[in-house]
């Protein structure tokens, strides 16, 4: 799978920009405040149909400007693809295939498989559950459609008990047989979630193991521990079993939603005993084996984005991620960088056709 194209209408600080890529390695270079990692950003955009680092749609509209349009054309399985996503001030974004739009976001997810390695996944480190829950599920949603459903459908059942539980305690009241139908169907869905992320992550943790290796030269042992309330019963009874807590707190205090993935480096906590440098491993380690997961479950190369990498590594780390790249098992790839002369001589230690992008 290959990007041939990439054209930018009013998408963040492009008026308008188009680029033709290269089928190998693409480097976008330029000063800081330019709009490298926007770049990036919109071919993420083009695959996920929404920013890695904004989620507010609108703040993606080029200033003073009332709409954006992305346009990406791709070759896949030897047919063209053109992928195209719209948004206009106080409407809905439009994703089209082919000029055909979307019912469903959710169907587009994994058509076009993709990761980004960026400073801002220290996010995963440094920031609550949440960003962790989304990374293990946008990995797994990637190659499974199902997965997608169940976790949309956990969340708004999930937003019915907890406005149900508001209800309660509002006017005074309870229905139990009410709250029991919510807690069977968040049963039947956070069950299938709960197993299908501990299947994922049983493959998983061996994959990124490996990688950490290969990054670090096997100097210290990491581990991936997944931490989720269903591993002390089923979901049906844990819920039975903090009713008046509930009741008290108005929201629902267990299930897959409060799951977290904890990050140790020699049996600790990464966040608080790794060095900056075992830590941008840890995370580039985490990014390559999601790489190698999605190429295995979609028998497709994911597009690779790698933001800024440069300016966070050390020179050795660098180079082994280089010589990881310098391999038939990556498809494409894209590079940002502030210095074009350092990404040039990078890139040419790759025994791959280039493309340098000056903004």
């Amino acid at each position: 799978m290959i990007l041939k194209s990439l054209s930018l209408l009013n998408y963040k600080n492009f008026d308008s920009k188009s680029f033709t890529f290269n089928d190998k390695i693409n480097c976008i270079v330029g000063n800081n405040g330019i709009g490298k990692t926007n770049v990036l950003d919109a071919i993420y955009h083009l695959s996920f149909g929404k920013s890695y680092f904004n989620p507010v749609a609108t703040q993606n509209i080029k200033h003073n400007e009332e709409f954006f349009v992305v346009n990406g054309d791709y070759e896949k399985d030897n047919k063209t693809e053109k992928i195209v996503i719209s948004l206009k001030r106080g409407q809905k974004k439009v994703i089209k295939r082919n000029a055909k739009a979307y019912e469903k976001f959710s169907e587009h997810i994994g058509f076009l498989p993709l990761v980004i390695i960026s400073p801002a996944d220290r996010d995963l480190i440094i920031e609550g559950s949440t960003t962790r829950r989304k990374f293990i599920d946008s990995v797994i949603s990637q190659s499974d459609k199902n997965y997608l459903s169940h976790l949309i459908n956990y969340n708004k059942i999930l937003a019915q008990r907890n406005a149900l539980l508001k209800y309660f305690a509002l006017n005074h009241t309870f229905n139990k047989d009410t709250l029991e139908v919510y807690n069977s169907q968040l049963t039947d869905f956070g069950t299938r979630i709960f197993e299908k992320r501990d299947t994922f992550l049983k493959e998983f943790i061996p994959i990124f193991k490996a990688r950490y290796e290969a990054i670090s030269n096997g100097n210290e042992a990491v581990n991936l521990i997944y931490d989720s309330d269903l591993f002390d019963g089923t979901l049906e009874t844990l819920l039975q079993n903090v009713i008046n807590k509930d009741k008290a707190l108005q929201y629902t205090s267990v299930g897959i939603h409060k799951d977290d993935l904890h990050f140790n480096i020699e049996g600790h906590p990464i966040k608080k005993f790794g060095s900056q440098g075992q830590q941008k491993s840890f995370l580039i380690a985490l990014k390559l084996a999601q790489f190698d997961f999605i190429k295995a479950q979609s028998g497709v190369n994911p597009i690779l984005l790698l933001d800024d990498i440069f300016d966070k590594l050390d020179e050795h780390r660098v180079a082994q991620i280089i010589k990881l790249v310098d391999d038939e098992n990556f498809g494409q790839l894209f590079i940002s960088d502030t210095h074009a002369k350092r990404t040039e001589a990078a890139v040419k230690q790759v025994h791959q056709s280039y493309e340098i992008f000056k903004l």
